[in-house]
């Protein structure tokens, strides 16, 4: 069970790869740039930027679902590993189970494990980092953040966004379960390493988990 001590407990990213255009050897030399487009790209650098890599992911993707894939269905594994419930369904994106030991940044050690409640059972979607603030550096190539804002967090996984800890009652208003534990706002990183997401690999919300928003859940 979560202490009541203050825990460092999503955000949108499409990686997509730059064509690059090679000429023979024979092949006329390459005329200069068109004034216009040199112009658009001084005036707004960003929009002529590279995007990441994706191949820059691989191991670090494949690191997560290696220490992860005997969660895939099991969620009891899981909870016996230490991590507890924290949020009830959250639309588009799953059940959200906290292991409030781990700190910082791992990909073999995730601090949550996203759950989609299917027709067959729980299915493990997404893995997440919490930070006390944005890294200074990424993490991960790429890598967006989300946030969290700071709340009371009940035994059932249901929650009150509250600044203060004090605040907090309890039991849960919504459902009288035990308080568990508080944190302040946060930023958090997504990643769905077990789920394709159309939307990105670190895309806060997936459309493709959408079906399942009103799915009966098993039990938390």
């Amino acid at each position: 069970m979560l202490g009541r001590t203050t825990r460092t407990a999503c955000a949108v990213l499409a990686l997509s790869l730059t064509a690059v255009a090679c000429g023979d050897d024979d092949d006329e030399a390459t005329p200069p740039p068109d004034e216009t487009e040199t112009e658009a790209a001084a005036a707004d650098p960003a929009e002529h930027e590279t995007s990441p890599d994706p191949s820059l992911l691989a191991d670090p993707v494949a690191e997560m679902r290696r220490v992860t894939v005997k969660y895939l269905t099991d969620i009891e594994a899981a909870k016996a590993d230490g991590y507890a419930v924290i949020t009830p369904m959250m639309a588009d994106m799953g059940f959200h189970y906290l292991n409030a030991e781990v700190t910082g940044f791992d990909p073999a050690t995730p601090a949550i494990l996203v759950y989609v409640p299917t027709e067959e059972g729980w299915q493990l979607g997404a893995v997440e980092w919490v930070f006390p603030e944005e890294p200074d550096d990424p993490p991960l190539p790429g890598a967006e953040y989300g946030e969290f804002p700071a709340a009371c967090h009940y035994v059932d996984g249901t929650f009150v966004p509250e600044d203060d800890e004090a605040a907090c009652a309890e039991q849960s208003p919504d459902t009288d379960a035990a308080f568990t534990f508080w944190h302040p706002d946060l930023v958090t990183l997504h990643v769905w390493a077990w789920y394709p997401n159309p939307d990105g690999i670190f895309a806060g919300t997936n459309p493709l988990v959408t079906p399942y928003n009103e799915v009966a859940a098993p039990t938390v």
